[in-house]
């Protein structure tokens, strides 16, 4: 083992075992839409930095929209060439929106279709059927989210499976989505919700908590799911975020 490798093993088992004291509520980026682009290969095999010509030109157009672009990993590859793409989007007021291609020849035509999707007033009843579970397993990015995260997201498929809800659960990986220090960070659309610092024991209190609530993107009055975890959620900015929490907490202490 190099020195240079050495000292970086020795700095990931320092940050493994260092929790975060500060709250997590109110550390999500603001945002109104996700777009998922579907990988190739898993998040957990991710280069430090991931980037293609259609992420970065789709980021371009819709940053002024509030939109987020990814990878995930589905556990089935696309297979599709560098220059075109596969994408599951999420909005506040569109819900799950399915894109079979996108690429440079169509970007006109997929921005439009995202300004709409996000600007619609209710999501159809069909884009509601399925909770979507994105887990950061990017290991190359930072240590915590490979330890962490791919723990959590093996538990949570072994988990679906057990209780045979495949059909409602759809458990993916994804790439980096900021705040390495809350490994094991969890992104649950269409509900728009993050969590962070999620263990191995928290997985069946997860899912358990997610079937209990409705399926469809939360507005500002529904509580957060599983609170002590609970990082924020899309559609707020970190005011708000800390602002509803907050007030959650008082509520639930009267």
């Amino acid at each position: 083992m190099t020195p240079k490798v050495f000292r970086a093993a020795v700095s990931c088992v320092r940050m493994l075992s260092t929790e975060v004291s500060k709250p997590l509520y109110g550390t999500v980026a603001s945002h109104s839409s996700y777009v998922f682009l579907h990988s190739n290969e898993p998040s957990s095999e991710f280069p430090v930095k991931i980037s293609t010509v259609i992420q970065r030109e789709l980021q371009l157009r819709t940053m002024k929209l509030g939109t987020i672009v990814n990878f995930t990993w589905t556990g089935s590859p696309p297979n599709l060439p560098a220059d075109k793409a596969v994408a599951t989007v999420f909005s506040r007021s569109g819900g799950r929106l399915e894109l079979p291609e996108v690429s440079l020849e169509n970007v006109n035509d997929v921005e439009e279709i995202l300004k709409a999707h996000i600007q619609r007033e209710h999501a159809t009843p069909e884009t509601q059927e399925e909770t979507h579970l994105y887990v950061c397993t990017h290991g190359a990015r930072d240590c915590r989210c490979g330890e962490h995260g791919s723990e959590v997201a093996r538990l949570l498929r072994e988990e679906v499976e057990r209780r045979r809800i495949g059909h409602k659960l759809k458990v993916r990986e994804v790439g980096h989505v900021g705040g390495h220090k809350y490994a094991a960070n969890l992104l649950i659309y269409p509900h728009g919700e993050w969590l962070g610092q999620l263990r191995a024991i928290d997985v069946p209190q997860v899912i358990d908590s997610i079937l209990t609530r409705p399926t469809r993107p939360f507005r500002d009055r529904d509580p957060p799911i599983l609170p002590d975890h609970w990082r924020g959620r899309m559609g707020l900015g970190k005011d708000e975020q800390i602002s509803i929490f907050e007030e959650f907490r008082n509520r639930r202490n009267t």
